[in-house]
């Protein structure tokens, strides 16, 4: 549970990012209800570098329902956060206008380090980390990886966010159904190149989120460590999409890309020296206790 000190306001953010757009709603610290929609913004941006019009349109649809969908919940509060989208297209402030009026609510292009700073707030209060130790948090989404290391009494006190994720690793070197070995090796020194002078404190406790990491847990366990990131790179390699979405039960966008975030993951692990533990909350999380703090004070 995570929130319940800011009562019973309800709240919900949109979150827009590189594969899906997300509406999480809660009230009383309790998830209301929480809906998807894959549309692959971040795909059309690196094979373009803007997002085309009919994707624009797509992505306004989709926060116009979710949008409705809080209002008829009882929501208020409202946000919409665009993360890696907004920052890598072209016309990332075309997409913030159109977005904060399909919503009618107020729109940001989130930065990577707030996007980090968010994602530390929220995986922090779904527990698991005692209070002063040092806590490292790892956000692998598909256009950028972000990771955090502080502590719950004094915050984040080290952001880096790489200028890469599982979407675009998967566009540029892991194209095939199923990779390959040859590709995730491949896909490894890629990362590695971009890790070369990435120089995180030391932490005591590790903790992951978002899409990438839930899916993981569904193979591997909640547990990330060398050998199950290892185990799950092994299998990615080999193992067919549709074969990955009848076993384990994972969304077919996230079956296309989890080969590459593993390979990230892994990366970033063995630099951290510590195991992560795969938590439930994250940005959305961090973004709706923010939310329900301004409501309140308002």
């Amino acid at each position: 549970m995570w929130g319940r000190q800011h009562g019973d306001v309800p709240v919900a953010v949109i979150d827009v990012g590189s594969n899906t757009v997300r509406l999480l709603v809660v009230e009383r610290g309790e998830t209301l209800f929480t809906v998807r929609e894959p549309i692959g913004l971040g795909a059309v941006v690196e094979e373009n570098g803007h997002i085309p019009a009919a994707k624009l349109d797509e992505a306004a649809d989709v926060v116009s329902v979710f949008a409705a969908a809080a209002r008829d919940a009882g929501v208020d509060g409202l946000e919409v956060l665009i993360t890696s989208p907004g920052r890598q297209a072209e016309n990332g402030e075309q997409l913030l206008e159109l977005l904060a009026l399909a919503a009618n609510a107020p729109a940001r292009i989130v930065s990577a380090q707030e996007e980090g700073r968010l994602a530390f707030v929220g995986a922090l209060a779904g527990g698991g980390a005692p209070a002063r130790r040092t806590v490292a948090v790892v956000d692998v989404g598909g256009g950028s990886a972000q990771v955090i290391v502080g502590s719950a009494t004094r915050g984040p006190t080290w952001v880096k966010s790489l200028d890469i994720g599982s979407l675009r690793l998967s566009t540029r070197l892991l194209p095939d159904d199923p990779p390959g070995r040859a590709a995730v090796s491949a896909a490894r020194e890629e990362v590695e190149r971009m890790l070369d002078r990435f120089d995180a404190p030391e932490p005591q406790a590790g903790i992951a989120v978002g899409g990438t990491a839930r899916a993981l847990r569904r193979i591997v366990g909640s547990r990330l460590d060398a050998k199950t990131l290892e185990d799950a790179a092994e299998l990615l390699a080999v193992t067919p999409q549709r074969e990955l979405i009848s076993k384990f039960d994972l969304p077919p966008h996230r079956a296309r890309t989890l080969a590459a975030g593993t390979v990230i993951f892994a990366a970033l692990q063995e630099r951290l020296g510590t195991s992560l533990k795969v938590s439930r909350t994250g940005l959305r999380e961090g973004a709706l206790i923010e939310l329900a703090a301004r409501t309140l004070a308002a």
